[in-house]
């Protein structure tokens, strides 16, 4: 017997269809609803430094930012729509985002800084597909942060390593530098950001 093809959402009603206090989180990736894993505690501990030590660096600078609890990115002409680990906002831009006020959705680059993800079971979302949309989206600034080692070799070097791989836009393509072990990084959104990846990786100072 032939089986029935998933139904494809759009993104309007995908929103439609989110549940509310459930505790789970759910992405649209190209019509099809993704329940999101649980996250473990290591990756809710960088998670939670990262936003910390990011949100203290745009205070200083007094930039019109904030990193909302949730809030999605939706690629323009596609049926997605992604929760990010941190999704940096610039409120200078939201009055341009048609989304924003009620669904709390981002499809601009001028509203989205950066965005990091901190990879999981599912890595291939994060070095695939978010990757090429992030970059089509022009978004300036995205991280992966791959603490446990889980992407494969051709993105994280063989024997595989715990690496930070930060894409920056030049000339509206991604370029990559990658962090290890004690070496700081370098952003460039914020040069003055002073962590290694050995401190992010343990979510601590």
């Amino acid at each position: 017997m032939a089986q029935a093809l998933p139904k494809l959402f759009t993104f309007e009603e995908f929103i439609e269809w989110l549940p509310g206090n459930t505790g789970k989180c759910y992405e649209l990736h190209d019509g099809i609803i993704v329940e999101m894993p649980q996250p473990s505690g290591k990756h809710e501990k960088v998670t939670g430094f990262l936003a910390g030590e990011i949100t203290v660096e745009y205070k200083r600078l007094k930039l019109p930012y904030f990193i909302p609890k949730t809030a999605l990115v939706k690629p323009p002409r596609k049926s997605s729509g992604y929760s990010p680990d941190v999704v940096l906002i610039n409120d200078a831009n939201l009055h341009n985002e048609e989304f924003w006020e009620k669904e709390s959705t981002v499809t601009q680059s001028g509203s989205i800084p950066l965005v990091i993800e901190v990879v999981s079971t599912n890595w291939e979302d994060d070095y695939y597909t978010k990757l090429g949309n992030y970059e089509a989206m022009k978004i300036p600034e995205y991280w992966v942060v791959d603490y446990a080692a889980l992407g494969a070799r051709k993105f994280i070097g063989n024997p595989k390593q715990a690496t930070i791989s930060i894409y920056y836009l030049v000339d509206e393509e991604y370029q990559i530098a990658q962090f290890r072990d004690e070496e700081p990084i370098i952003s460039p959104t914020f040069p003055d950001l002073k962590l290694t990846a050995h401190q992010i990786f343990n979510g601590a100072l």
